[in-house]
């Protein structure tokens, strides 16, 4: 029994001592991943970037024109509607023109009455001037025969009374003269009355031809038609407006900030953006407005656009005003990238390690972007690959 015993117990001991011994170690594997291949990098560097002021404002025409009536009339035509392009002298709308016709006529009546009385004066003075002849004539007659009278009174060759009646006739004849003249001198005062009224009948005559003619609503220049305020049946009033016309000469009316007003000069140039012009137009500065908005603390700059038959009042544009230049760290656009609103680049280190490097970006320049904080001039940027790249990776720069 001792002898199972002890046996049981050095089994056990064994078994004990074969459990505890220690399992033999797995030797480790070391792997590097491989690096990434044809990555393109560039040098950040300092470079020069242009300064420039913007602002933005609505385009509006330098002319615009509100049409009315100067009479009141009826309007029996319109002729153009909103959005319709017109050439100047092209008629828009039409008045009834009924009145305007008679009184026409009745000028043209007044006129032709005032000119027959003229020529009815001028053939009156004409007789009288051949009766003033006829009347000298016979004074002259007269005078000569009381002369020869008066000399056979004194020789007593004839009578008194045949004297006295030889005096009578030349009196008369003298009489005849001044009646003659008198009636010339009427006949041409009512040759000036008739004239007077030539006169007057054509300052008539054109007052009505006036009116006719404002029954006729005309372009004043080419432009385009913004509104329209009557239709057919209307009736026009003088001063209210019946069409809105603007010409094709728009400008962009920018509102720049009162801190840099002082930078910007008539005659500067100025790059616009108007969105349906599509890309950028280079245009010019012709007014700044002297005072600012109180509101907005802002002036008005008016900025003279090319002509173009897409431009319209109310358009939105955006305006930039070169002010000068300043250096700055630039790099490729293609070498920012973003993750939420966070910006990035990848920076290969002299290891040929891609680091990652969160920036703040500023202006861009063509297709560089200038970098504010995050990178610093000398580092080498990766330009193409970078979408395969991670933090720590190695990377391969194609030559």
């Amino acid at each position: 029994m001792k002898t199972h015993a002890l046996g049981l117990t050095l089994a056990g001991a064994l078994f004990v001592a074969g459990c505890s011994r220690a399992p033999e170690a797995t030797p480790a594997r070391s792997e590097s991943p491989a690096p990434v291949t044809n990555v393109v990098v560039e040098v950040a560097r300092a470079g020069r970037i242009d300064e420039t002021i913007e602002a933005v404002g609505t385009v509006q025409s330098r002319r615009q024109m509100v049409l009315s009536s100067k009479i009141l009339a009826g309007v029996v035509g319109v002729h153009r509607r909103e959005g319709d392009r017109v050439t100047a002298g092209e008629l828009l709308v039409e008045l009834d023109d009924r009145d305007a016709r008679a009184q026409r006529e009745r000028a043209e009546a007044g006129l032709r009455e005032a000119l027959d009385a003229v020529v009815e004066a001028q053939s009156a003075m004409q007789a009288a001037e051949r009766t003033i002849d006829v009347a000298n004539a016979q004074q002259e007659l007269a005078e000569a025969t009381l002369g020869r009278y008066k000399t056979l009174l004194d020789r007593r060759s004839v009578a008194l009374q045949e004297y006295e009646e030889i005096a009578a006739k030349a009196k008369v004849a003298a009489a005849e003269v001044g009646r003659a003249r008198e009636t010339k001198v009427a006949l041409l005062a009512r040759k000036r009355q008739a004239a007077a009224r030539i006169d007057q009948a054509e300052a008539e005559l054109a007052r009505a031809r006036v009116a006719l003619t404002d029954t006729r609503v005309t372009a004043p220049v080419d432009g385009v038609i913004v509104s329209k305020a009557v239709e057919v049946g209307a009736v026009a009033s003088p001063g209210v407006a019946v069409l809105t016309l603007e010409a094709p000469d728009y400008r962009l009316e920018a509102s720049v900030p009162e801190s840099d007003v002082g930078k910007v000069r008539v005659g500067q140039r100025a790059i616009a953006s108007i969105g349906v012009l599509g890309p950028e137009v280079v245009a010019s500065v012709t007014e700044i407005l002297p005072s600012s908005d109180p509101q907005s603390r802002t002036f008005t700059v008016k900025i003279d656009l090319p002509r173009d038959a897409r431009l319209r009042s109310g358009l939105y544009g955006r305006a930039r005003f070169p002010s000068g230049h300043r250096t700055a760290i630039l790099v490729p656009q293609k070498a920012v990238g973003e993750r939420g609103q966070l910006q990035r680049v990848f920076v290969v280190d002299p290891t040929n390690v891609a680091r990652v490097r969160l920036v703040t970006t500023g202006k861009s320049s063509g297709d560089r972007v200038e970098v504010l904080s995050g990178l610093g001039e000398g580092e080498r940027v990766v330009v193409e690959g970078g979408e395969r790249l991670t933090d720590g990776g190695r990377v391969e720069i194609r030559g």
